[in-house]
């Protein structure tokens, strides 16, 4: 393990100092996230400014929502997109012959090797967005504790989905698109489940689980989540992690490298 965390700290230090080259992008990384940001809340208040509320939800606890939201979009943009962009081209270009050479898990490799500090303002935005939503509704320090844990599976069930679908790069190869559905599977958890129709609501807990990015994490920490949910993120988490490293070694099986 000690090894795994040098490594993964050259891997970050370098990139974090070849994207400070350009620090201008930090600026407008901020700037767009700041619109973003008020793109986002203006649409929220589109739906409160009658007196129209989602089912159960205030429009300071659809706010937290909507920071988790932006956290994780954040997190998607600082971690995520980076490597993923990152496992198309070693695949386009052959070199993923290098990574699988390496005498480290090539997963591992593909899913730390970048990290990209434009992401880092959406971050920060939707912690703020939280704790402003969380302070006018009294919440204590013990109720964000409570959203950590199902956040950390939806975080798992996040980086799982995205990397099955990197891994779809090697029948595919050119696959740059599949961002956008990473960005897109991100949208429907702007707002609570309860949003959404009844198909709707099914299709985003039981397909493609975007319910346990936001949702559940802020039913946590409003007190209103059951250990029912929590314990299904968790198992879901668990599956779908080992499935991702079990669908890429079978994909692996299809890799011809850039030498034979």
């Amino acid at each position: 393990m000690n090894r795994y965390f040098k490594v993964l700290r050259l891997f970050w230090s370098t990139a974090i100092a070849v994207e400070l080259e350009y620090r201008l992008n930090f600026l407008i990384a901020t700037i767009t996230s700041i619109a973003n940001l008020v793109g986002s809340l203006f649409g929220l208040f589109l739906f409160y400014r009658t007196g129209y509320t989602f089912q159960g939800w205030s429009w300071q606890e659809a706010t937290i929502v909507l920071g988790l939201f932006t956290l994780l979009q954040g997190f998607s943009a600082t971690f995520l997109v980076p490597n993923l962009n990152s496992i198309v081209r070693q695949v386009e270009l052959g070199t993923l012959d290098f990574v699988l050479l390496k005498p480290i898990s090539s997963q591992f490799w593909l899913s730390m090797k970048t990290i990209s500090p434009w992401g880092l303002p959406d971050l920060f935005f939707g912690i703020v967005l939280i704790v402003y939503a969380g302070t006018n509704l009294g919440l204590a320090w013990h109720n964000y504790l409570a959203s950590l844990i199902p956040l950390c599976f939806g975080i798992v069930i996040l980086y799982s989905l995205w990397f099955i679908l990197g891994a779809t790069s090697i029948w595919f190869v050119k696959v740059y698109n599949v961002t956008e559905v990473l960005r897109g599977l991100l949208e429907a958890g702007r707002y609570p489940m309860v949003a959404y129709p009844a198909v709707y609501r099914f299709f985003f807990t039981f397909i493609v689980p975007v319910a346990f990015l936001t949702t559940v994490p802020a039913q946590a920490m409003l007190n209103r989540s059951e250990l029912t949910w929590i314990f299904g993120a968790a198992i879901l988490a668990v599956i779908l992690f080992g499935f991702s490293i079990f669908f890429w070694q079978f994909a692996l099986r299809f890799y011809t490298s850039a030498s034979s």
